[in-house]
């Protein structure tokens, strides 16, 4: 699902990771319109969903996201990235719930700041160390059941938050609805971003990770 705010160039975003995906034998669809959350049986077929809408502008009403929210919950894996997933709907509470968290601020716009890997032994994150990105810095109000991947430390913008002292905010999370699994990632202002190769990589793996798991699913199914 691409749209929303332009200035987090959702076609950008949603061209890499569509041509990402094709590689890895899937057949995408991009839906330019938030109508595909009214496609409950389309939903339900998918392996794998991934919202690129930032501020979504539209009053959409709450009843428009339980189809996705059940399809997530029968094993439709989602994934995504930066405010095209956790500032998409900001009037929408349980879509906050199904993604695990909500952007609240970016202290300072555009700096430079470390990304630090806190799972060494996932498979989202092995073989990925520390590292540094300039952009925007995501401060998330997070669900604790998340299990957290990476965090970068707030404040190195000094603002009123730098009141409250240190502390480690998520950017990288997991967590499961359901049968299915959820993954977000912090990183994506810009398409630029993801040439860095460790926030490429997670980005995709994670991906990889979200839809798996229908396929799993499947196969035990079929084994019963």
């Amino acid at each position: 699902m691409c749209g929303g705010w332009g200035g987090h160039e959702p076609q950008l975003v949603s061209g890499r990771f569509k041509e990402f995906l094709e590689t890895e034998n899937f057949d995408v669809t991009v839906a330019e319109s938030i109508a595909i959350l009214q496609e409950k049986d389309l939903l339900l077929e998918q392996d794998l969903f991934i919202p690129i809408w930032t501020m979504c502008s539209e009053n959409v009403p709450d009843s428009h996201f339980n189809h996705l929210v059940e399809a997530v919950a029968s094993g439709v894996g989602l994934a995504g990235c930066h405010g095209g997933m956790c500032d998409a709907f900001r009037n929408n509470v349980i879509w906050e719930f199904l993604t695990g968290g909500s952007w609240v601020a970016h202290p300072g716009g555009s700096i430079r700041y470390r990304v630090n890997i806190k799972s060494k032994s996932n498979p989202i994150t092995e073989g990925i160390g520390d590292f540094d990105v300039e952009s925007e810095q995501y401060y998330l109000h997070v669900d604790p059941a998340n299990e957290v991947l990476a965090t970068t430390r707030f404040p190195v913008f000094q603002w009123h938050h730098s009141a409250n002292g240190e502390v480690d905010v998520p950017q990288v999370w997991t967590r499961k609805w359901g049968k299915g699994r959820v993954f977000y990632n912090a990183l994506g202002h810009h398409n630029d971003v993801f040439d860095i190769p460790e926030a490429w990589e997670l980005m995709k793996r994670g991906m990889l990770w979200a839809a798996d798991n229908k396929c799993i699913i499947k196969e035990e199914s079929c084994s019963e």
